[in-house]
């Protein structure tokens, strides 16, 4: 189980205490994006857990990594996370050369692979999706909060989705108190977006993947009301 988890410390960036409860629910492998340093208890725990990911691409010196590689029963999955460029404002370096980069160094070792690409432009993830076709075996978008309808498979080999939305109250704007946005938007004023907790849902895809050839043999959309 990955899961995106820059966004759970009431609406931006992690906690250590929210690591946990994370990984203590069942999750095997957090990711992030552009709001891990948001809150600065999280370098006292990113080189701690090694299934605790910032994107990749980040210049190599700073804290934590961008990929991991879970084993279980002899099988064994990588996660690499990385960051887009258009349109976000946090400096990295390129994701296209970085990943590829990662990918020819583990993929000797491991074959089934998952690519969560944090990007602002639909534009540039299905690039992405188009780039990694045949050497990983799903790229999931993440960062908009809104799921997409255009889950595939590309050459028969690498599961695809644009956005894989996210885990909130939908009745909201991007997970945000809908009046406080709606206000901003007519105002031009700040407000302080609080976390909406109304009309819960779960989004999420379902992967299958062939073990024995990293590739990718169904991917779903999910979604379950919460409350």
């Amino acid at each position: 189980m990955i899961c995106n988890g820059e966004n759970a410390a009431g609406g931006s960036g992690l906690t250590p205490k929210i690591v946990e409860e994370i990984f203590s629910a069942g999750v095997d492998v957090i990711t992030s994006g552009d709001h891990i340093w948001r809150k600065k208890e999280i370098f006292d725990v990113i080189d701690k857990f090694s299934c605790l990911l910032r994107p990749a691409n980040f210049k190599d010196f700073l804290p934590g990594r961008g990929f991991c590689i879970k084993e279980n029963k002899n099988k064994k999955l990588a996660v690499i996370n990385a960051l887009g460029r258009v349109f976000i404002n946090t400096p990295s370096l390129c994701p296209f050369i970085k990943v590829r980069d990662i990918i020819n160094s583990i993929s000797k070792e491991v074959r089934c692979i998952i690519v969560d690409f944090h990007a602002e432009a639909t534009s540039e993830k299905v690039a992405m999706g188009y780039f990694l076709a045949g050497k990983v075996s799903c790229v999931v978008g993440t960062h908009t909060h809104i799921p997409t309808a255009d889950e595939r498979i590309i050459n028969n080999y690498t599961g695809y989705i644009t956005d894989v939305g996210m885990t909130g109250g939908f009745d909201s704007v991007l997970g945000r108190k809908k009046e406080k946005v709606i206000e901003h938007y007519i105002t031009d004023l700040p407000q302080r977006f609080e976390v909406s907790s109304s009309d819960l849902r779960l989004q999420a895809v379902f992967i299958e993947i062939d073990e024995d050839t990293g590739r990718c043999i169904n991917i779903e959309r999910v979604e379950k009301v919460l409350g």
